[in-house]
């Protein structure tokens, strides 16, 4: 491990390979001090809402110190029409490594790879001083909703574009794998 701590500064951000997955796991298992987020990852990549491109990890040299997921959800208004946005969740880095910017650059990552794919906002229920470094407002602000019960100031959303949830409101669906675990 100490040489893990010597180099981390080198890590590197790229798209979870298939060889990745297991480490994957681990990483959430630690990081969460549970199975739930794992298990949430392995779901969401047999699922619809898996965007490859958005399954993101930070490695030093093999080993993976960080990941972060985004994928496909809705958000429904109360006259049924509903409008592409993604989730940002679980994101986990390894715990002796925390607060080393890993964590930063993963969301940093991800967030412009989501616009080079094209989408045009971000959801997250995190934590209410770190998310808003980015850009994240609380998603009241846009009328949106989470669908289950939640302090307001933690669920936030971030628009891609410009203007992307001007015309936007209603509450989140995300993708029944979320129920699962």
């Amino acid at each position: 491990m100490a040489q893990l701590m010597k180099t981390i500064m080198e890590f590197t951000i790229r798209q979870e390979t298939l060889k990745d997955y297991t480490q994957v796991y681990e990483l959430n298992k630690i990081a969460f001090a549970q199975e739930n987020e794992a298990e949430l990852v392995e779901l969401l990549r047999k699922s619809n809402a898996f965007v490859p491109q958005l399954s993101i990890v930070a490695a030093v040299g093999s080993k993976i110190v960080g990941h972060i997921l985004f994928t496909r959800i809705k958000i429904a208004d109360e006259y049924g029409n509903k409008f592409d946005s993604l989730a940002l969740a679980p994101m986990a880095v390894a715990p002796e490594l925390q607060k080393q910017g890993i964590g930063a650059k993963l969301v940093q990552s991800g967030l412009l790879k989501a616009k080079d794919l094209a989408f045009k906002s971000v959801i997250v229920l995190g934590h209410e001083n770190y998310y808003p470094k980015f850009g994240f407002k609380p998603a009241y602000l846009w009328q949106i909703k989470a669908p289950f019960d939640v302090p307001e100031n933690v669920f936030m959303a971030i628009e891609l574009v410009p203007d992307a949830l001007k015309n936007v409101q209603g509450t989140v669906i995300y993708p029944k794998e979320f129920e699962d675990v």
